[in-house]
């Protein structure tokens, strides 16, 4: 789960790290109300979205005084900001952050993430802050440092060392202190990343994260209450938010043959073979391995409702999930919706015979399909 810049800052500063002063508004007039209360010469004005890139795209500025807050928010809010992590639909801008400027001297990168490799938490620091990361590690990977951490408990004053010496800073127990706070936070918040854009030193020498993205485990926030009130529906994509109410594992994406299958990896490896056989996957979307007849009628129903969608493709290797299970849920869902796109089904595993049956006594359109390479080739000949 992702959370805005401003709730980001909010924890942190719960957890001793530096931040700066800032107000949330989600409308104009709070917004300055708000601001009054800031001690500075600058405003520092920023839209809340969940993507990067928001200053090329107009969605930071640095402003004088009130009167030009005033204006530059009533121009921000409500605007739809396109950027590189958006896509050209873009989001619109539907609260306000506004912070005290800061005087800096020089920008870093910091983030602690899981390296699912090694199953270790991992901090990554660089010189290169403000930059996009990928194109320093591309251009100049001995600009950054990795630094895994063995312990689960607390980060060393050895590996605090490691991962601040390529900042060069004279006064190190600064850089020690955010570098616990942030560690303490990753652990107790089950956190699945924490990213400071950058993280600044002062002309005052101090240490602030200018900017915070925080990213949070799904699967543990039934632990934190209070982190899982900070979800913001508008952020998200409806199709997305509607498959987690039936605890399905969707992602939507741009082709034209919608995917069902139950795995990752099974999902995976169904969504390239439609690539290798030049057409492109809708969705990922993994029902589980002990999906219910009702759980399966939503996904179809889910895939259905994107208009992109020209042909479904439904890979099922029946474990725990019955083959029969699913066959009558996509009968059920397929009666219901009257589809009329065609359907490639592949079965094979727990009672794939029964299941088999099912399908090819409903009455539907349904093609069969004797395994992954003919299901592929079947769906992808069917939209043509």
């Amino acid at each position: 789960m992702n959370i805005h810049e401003h709730q980001a800052k909010k924890i942190l500063k719960e957890y001793g790290v530096p931040v700066p002063n800032g107000v949330i508004g989600f409308t104009v007039e709070e917004l300055i109300e708000n601001a009054k209360s800031l001690n500075t010469k600058k405003f520092i004005l920023k839209a809340q979205i969940h993507a990067g890139g928001r200053g090329k795209a107009g969605g930071v500025k640095i402003l004088n005084n009130i009167k030009e807050l005033s204006d530059a928010s009533r121009e921000m809010l409500g605007k739809k900001l396109i950027t590189h992590q958006t896509g050209p639909e873009g989001k619109v801008v539907k609260r306000l952050y506004v912070e005290e400027s800061s005087s800096i001297e020089k920008e870093f990168y910091l983030s602690c993430l899981i390296d699912r490799a090694t199953a270790q938490i991992t901090f990554i620091s660089s010189d290169q802050g403000g930059m996009d990361i990928e194109e320093v590690a591309k251009k100049k990977p001995e600009k950054i440092i990795t630094t895994k951490i063995n312990s689960l408990k607390e980060i060393s004053n050895e590996d605090c060392e490691n991962i601040l010496k390529i900042f060069c800073l004279k006064e190190k127990e600064k850089g020690k202190s955010l570098l616990k706070g942030i560690y303490k936070m990753f652990i107790s918040t089950d956190a699945s990343m924490i990213e400071i854009n950058p993280l600044i030193l002062t002309k005052e020498k101090n240490l602030i994260c200018l900017d915070a993205k925080v990213n949070f485990d799904d699967n543990a926030l039934f632990k934190h209450p209070d982190i899982a009130k900070l979800r913001d529906f508008n952020e998200e994509n409806l199709s997305e938010i509607e498959a987690s109410k039936h605890d399905l594992s969707y992602i939507k994406l741009d082709g034209s043959i919608g995917c069902m299958v139950n795995g990752a990896g099974l999902a995976m490896a169904t969504m390239d073979i439609i690539k290798l056989y030049g057409e492109e996957p809708a969705n990922f979307l993994d029902v589980g391995g002990g999906a219910s007849k009702e759980k399966v009628s939503a996904a179809l129903k889910l895939i259905l409702s994107d208009k992109n969608v020209k042909g479904i493709l439904i890979n099922i290797f029946g474990g725990i999930m019955r083959c029969d299970v699913l066959a009558e849920g996509v009968v059920n869902a397929a009666k219901e919706m009257h589809i009329n796109v065609p359907l490639v089904v592949r079965l094979a595993g727990t009672n794939y015979k029964e299941g088999k049956n099912i399908l090819d006594n409903s009455g539907l359109k349904i093609i069969s399909a004797e395994n992954l390479d003919d299901a592929a080739k079947k769906i992808v000949k069917a939209i043509k």
